[in-house]
């Protein structure tokens, strides 16, 4: 599936039902891997002592970040890698992160990471670093600064996209020095939740009064916008299909919002999940409704499988139950 991936469940184990045993229940530790072809859940079975907020995969390895101090057992300050077969922890990525990563990017030679992060091995960073995919070693020439928490993170040819809460809200970087891309220029006002990234533009989850996904040409002019009546936490994109998914309940006919973000010209029907053309942002007849409140917080496409994943804290979609995580074939 794809890169970044996050969970935001508060519990310190969740019971997962096994793809084999129905009505069985398996213990996993903040982490779990399934068949995306069947959904059997797979034995791949290491365990965080704290929150995992962002994964990411490249190379036979899988990369983790997030709030925990320990994986299988061994130290590992909010940031990790594992192996992608047996779980194992491997060597190389062990670093002294201060502050708490919230997004990961893998490209170029590198692991990219956003959050609060304020320093890495006693050196200073400004909510943003990377490390060497090969050796694990911290970078010391890309330091680009970012002046409040990053939240989302591309990397795609020669950018690493970046959103967040900081001033200018999205942005773009070199992928080796770290240099801000001038030719980049967004206007964007609210915060960036998540970030999705094509050959033909980029496309960003916003937050504010309501929300809005935004689609972003590759000079950053803004192409079209969608608003909904909560914000959107995650975007991707396949076959010239946008999905997004959130906390909304409602997609508004216009840009115009009230009271907590309600749509004031009527509204189509979209509760968590949605699906809009990605050259012109018409929304799709595509209804996948979660329920709960908080909605999706992570999605994930196979271009190969043709496959949708949604994580995030719903129990049922479409009527049907599908607790935290739901595929669809696309």
């Amino acid at each position: 599936m794809g890169d970044g991936v996050r969970g935001r469940h508060r519990l310190r184990r969740r019971r997962l039902h096994h793809g084999h045993r129905r009505g069985a229940s398996v213990a996993r530790g903040r982490l779990a891997a399934f068949d995306a072809r069947t959904g059997a859940l797979r034995s791949w079975a290491p365990s965080a002592d704290g929150r995992v907020r962002a994964i990411a995969a490249s190379g036979g390895l899988i990369y983790v970040a997030g709030e925990f101090g320990y994986v299988n057992g061994l130290r590992r300050d909010n940031l990790a890698r594992l192996d992608a077969a047996s779980g194992a922890v491997r060597g190389g990525l062990v670093h002294s992160v201060g502050g708490q990563p919230y997004a990961l990017a893998t490209g170029n030679g590198r692991l990219y990471v956003g959050g609060s992060i304020s320093a890495v091995d006693g050196q200073a960073r400004y909510r943003l670093a990377a490390f060497d995919l090969a050796t694990g070693a911290l970078d010391a020439n890309w330091r680009p600064s970012a002046g409040a928490t990053v939240q989302a993170l591309a990397a795609a040819g020669d950018r690493v996209y970046v959103g967040g809460k900081f001033t200018g809200r999205v942005a773009a970087v070199h992928p080796a020095s770290g240099a801000a891309d001038p030719s980049f220029r967004p206007q964007a006002s609210d915060e960036v939740r998540a970030l999705a990234v094509t050959d033909a533009g980029v496309y960003a989850a916003h937050g504010g009064p309501g929300g809005r996904v935004v689609a972003y040409g590759l000079d950053g002019a803004g192409r079209w916008n969608l608003t909904m009546d909560g914000d959107p936490q995650a975007i991707t994109v396949l076959d010239g299909i946008v999905y997004f998914g959130g906390h909304f309940d409602n997609v508004c006919r216009s840009p115009r919002t009230g009271y907590k973000g309600s749509c004031l010209d009527g509204s189509i029907r979209r509760v968590k999940l949605g699906a809009a053309v990605a050259s012109d942002g018409e929304l799709l007849p595509w209804t996948a409704n979660g329920n709960g409140s908080a909605g999706v917080h992570a999605l994930a496409t196979s271009a190969a499988l043709g496959k949708l994943g949604a994580g995030g804290a719903f129990t049922a979609i479409n009527g049907a139950p599908r607790a935290y995580f739901a595929q669809f074939s696309l």
